[in-house]
């Protein structure tokens, strides 16, 4: 199947799928769940960095153990639609680390963020201050999570 000239197979999906459920999978268990010695499985892992389908490997964090107990998405209307304009706004909410996610979006608003805070105060003050202060923005609207009923940044790998 290929995704950008890239050509990956049964024993790779199985890698992939291992992987993303557990970055920590060791090249070992990893041989013994694809049927292959540890050398080539190695190998199959490294074409699979250096393709860029592996992109990287993270810990998930606690949001809450961390005391963020507000998670909300702010949904933003520009005043204006010049490619100067989006790369100006971009580079800025990528600087804040409050925000979790960030996209272009088609329909009524132009991005929709995805934000976390300590509380409703730290939240609406960092709204207020930060959000707010973006450049080109015209209209703020959010709505807060009151149950996450799903949440992973794992991708189908299909076959």
């Amino acid at each position: 199947m290929p995704i950008d000239n890239v050509r990956f197979d049964a024993v790779d999906r199985k890698l992939l799928r291992a992987l993303q459920s557990n970055g920590r999978t060791t090249v070992g268990e990893l041989a013994e769940l694809v049927s292959l010695s540890q050398s080539p499985c190695w190998r199959r892992v490294k074409q699979l960095e250096e393709s860029g389908l592996i992109e990287g490997y993270s810990a998930r964090l606690s949001r809450q153990k961390l005391g963020y107990g507000v998670t909300g998405f702010v949904q933003l209307q520009m005043d204006n639609h010049t490619p100067q304009a989006a790369e100006s706004f971009e580079r800025a909410v990528v600087a804040l680390p409050q925000v979790l996610s960030c996209h272009n979006l088609s329909g009524r608003y132009d991005y929709q963020l995805e934000v976390v805070g300590i509380d409703l105060e730290s939240f609406a003050e960092f709204v207020r201050t930060q959000i707010r202060a973006l450049p080109g923005v015209r209209e703020i609207s959010t709505s807060f999570s009151l149950k996450e009923v799903k949440a992973t940044s794992g991708l189908p790998v299909n076959g």
